[in-house]
């Protein structure tokens, strides 16, 4: 009896405590999160681009994932995939969001064709084509920063992640937790490969959701950048 009793006020103490250890688990995580870092100021936008759509088609007030498919798009079908599966489909039924894949004048019959390939089940809503002319496309991609630049036939494999405001958003230092201890050497992120599928599931996509969230705080009044954050401890250090 006195053994049950016992067992019994363990699994109770367990039971409230599991809750508890959640929670302040979640607190260091929301209290040092971070923004998504603006690497990049006054992207170009694409009003004078042609859509596949009938709407006009910008990149001012919308959540943009950025991609160049060049003169032959087809033979860019695996990273017209990748970004489905692993951020449209993540990501499509949040307000405002959208993908632009630009592409030159005259690669609609290829456009048509790989919509046939990627628009498996669905329509995809929030996926555009934008079509322009060689140097309206690299006058767009001059606006970016980037490491790397065009091919020559105007594609690259990289990705672009746009914020509302027309700013490149990425990672000022891109080394995760592990390559900090290790005292790797720091490194930027502009962009990211549309081929490397870890990248875009795991780096790119989470970097996606950090902008959804700042978002979503400053909808909410909650956001706070770090300079503010630091401000506010530096006048509660006075009080």
């Amino acid at each position: 009896m006195e053994t049950s009793k016992i067992k019994r006020n363990v699994v109770l103490g367990i039971l409230f405590f599991l809750p508890v250890a959640f929670l302040l688990m979640l607190y260091p995580a929301k209290h040092n999160y971070e923004p998504l870092n603006i690497v990049n100021n006054n992207v170009s936008d694409i009003a004078n681009f042609t859509s596949d759509k009938s709407d006009s088609l910008l990149l001012k007030d919308h959540i943009t994932v950025l991609g160049f498919l060049g003169k032959t798009p087809l033979n860019k079908s695996i990273a017209a995939l990748n970004l489905k599966e692993l951020v449209y489909d993540k990501f499509k039924g949040f307000k405002q969001f959208q993908i632009v894949i630009v592409v030159p004048e005259g690669t609609e019959a290829e456009i048509t064709a790989l919509k046939k390939e990627v628009n498996t089940y669905e329509d995809l809503k929030f996926w555009h084509y934008a079509f322009g002319t060689e140097g309206e496309i690299k006058m767009l991609y001059h606006s970016l920063k980037s490491s790397g630049q065009l091919a020559t036939d105007l594609s690259t494999d990289n990705v672009f992640i746009i914020d509302k405001d027309l700013n490149q958003r990425g990672r000022i230092d891109g080394r995760d937790e592990r390559q900090i201890e290790e005292n790797k050497p720091a490194f930027s992120v502009y962009e990211y490969n549309s081929i490397e599928v870890a990248e875009i599931k795991n780096m790119m996509s989470d970097d996606v959701r950090i902008l959804f969230t700042e978002y979503r705080q400053k909808r909410q009044g909650k956001f706070e950048n770090s300079s503010t954050r630091r401000d506010k401890e530096i006048k509660q250090s006075h009080e």
